[in-house]
């Protein structure tokens, strides 16, 4: 026998996931073992992808053992190529699924109250994501991934972006590290991306790195749309170059912090309070602000706290954070309603832009509501909490 590679996870506690075992041979063609609870109404065409892509892949002569516990098909390919990449194949052809969706591109002032971490190397959980309907989704390929299980993670994160609805949900992927993190993109960018995360940012050069190498890998495959970019600051020297990190380029889409490994660079523990990083975040929300992106905070890491949670998103809202991210569905809709205006709030915003409207159809230059006179910057942020408004269905979109 030759070389043996193997992807996926097996076990009793294993769900929509597949075990797979290549092991090349100099003859003999391709045998498969299949073992299937739903083989008897798929274990057909479990058969015909394994052909499929092992042949697609280069594989001539291999004994193949697959272990299903449920997978999907684009789970079943991406476990595949990753097992047969393992076992040593050069290979030949291009193994990707066909691509069953095809969503609007984002745009780079969309709403992004939550975002919804995925594990890279967990199917389980990108199947019904969109479902709990987060402002996005995160493919993480960076610290929820084994460092043995990478190669696999970007295989699978890459048939994902082609195979999964997410319902609507901006579809954004964390890389790893730099430079680690420049081999993901090879996998990742030809599947265009909404947004892509840098963790660990801390020199707007990093930043620069990242843009570069997105630009070769779309002139390579034929151009793209621009793929947004979110750094992630978690450290004391990028919370120093926070502004220069978000006005690094324009693909720049919003800034985020991540508080376990800033807390860590700092020597301090990271508590409910949140007293000890109160200065890196308004930093870097106001840093956020002068670039002219949006400023998304950290996750809080204790899912049971709803209220916690609901506290911390009310206080990030009025520092003037647009979002955070989120460990757990449940923790969805107590971040849209911690980020959203209250009916209070989007009267009084209605009104002044009302006021304002009819100051200017008028040729007016000076605004004013009732007795008193209002100020542009006080206009411009009711516009904006007015728009928030409609983009979240508190206010009907303009027209309607």
């Amino acid at each position: 026998m030759g070389q043996r590679g193997e992807a996926g996870r097996a076990g009793d506690d294993v769900r929509s996931d597949v075990h797979v075992a290549v092991e090349l041979r100099t003859s003999g063609g391709l045998t498969l073992e299949v073992v299937s609870k739903v083989d008897a109404f798929f274990g057909i065409s479990i058969r015909e992808t394994a052909e499929h892509v092992l042949t697609t892949l280069g594989v001539r002569h291999a004994q193949v053992a697959i272990d299903d516990k449920g997978a999907l098909p684009f789970v079943l390919q991406a476990r595949l190529e990753a097992a047969a990449r393992r076992a040593g194949i050069v290979v030949q052809g291009d193994a990707r699924p066909e691509r069953t969706v095809s969503p609007p591109r984002s745009a780079r002032d969309r709403l992004r109250r939550s975002r919804l971490y995925l594990p890279g190397n967990e199917p389980k959980f990108m199947v019904n994501a969109g479902l709990h309907h987060p402002d996005a989704v995160i493919l993480d390929l960076e610290d929820s991934v084994h460092p043995a299980e990478k190669d696999s993670a970007r295989l699978l994160v890459r048939n994902a972006l082609r195979c999964v609805d997410f319902v609507g949900a901006e579809r954004m992927v964390r890389i790893n590290q730099l430079p680690l993190g420049l081999e993901d993109l090879e996998t990742i960018v030809p599947e265009a991306p909404d947004l892509i995360l840098l963790p660990k940012t801390e020199e707007s050069g990093q930043v620069g790195q990242v843009v570069d190498r997105i630009r070769q890998i779309q002139d390579e495959v034929g151009g793209g749309e621009p793929i947004w970019l979110m750094p992630i600051i978690e450290s004391a020297r990028g919370v120093e170059n926070a502004f220069a990190i978000a006005d690094a380029a324009e693909t720049v889409a919003a800034l985020t912090i991540g508080l376990e490994d800033y807390t860590a660079d700092l020597g301090v523990a990271k508590t409910v309070e949140g007293e000890e990083s109160e200065y890196a975040r308004r930093r870097l929300v106001n840093a956020a602000r002068a670039a002219g992106v949006q400023a998304i905070d950290s996750v809080y890491g204790d899912v049971g706290d709803v209220e916690g949670l609901r506290a911390w998103g009310r206080r990030a809202r009025a520092w003037g954070y647009d979002g955070m991210g989120c460990i757990h569905p449940r923790q969805i809709e107590p971040i849209h309603e911690a980020f959203a205006p209250t009916a209070e709030e989007v009267e009084k915003a209605r009104k002044i832009v009302a006021a304002f409207e009819q100051a200017e159809a008028k040729g007016l230059s000076v605004v004013s509501l009732g007795t008193r006179m209002v100020d542009p910057p006080v206009v411009l942020r009711a516009q904006r909490l007015v728009a928030l408004a409609r983009r979240t269905g508190m206010l009907p979109e303009e027209g309607q």
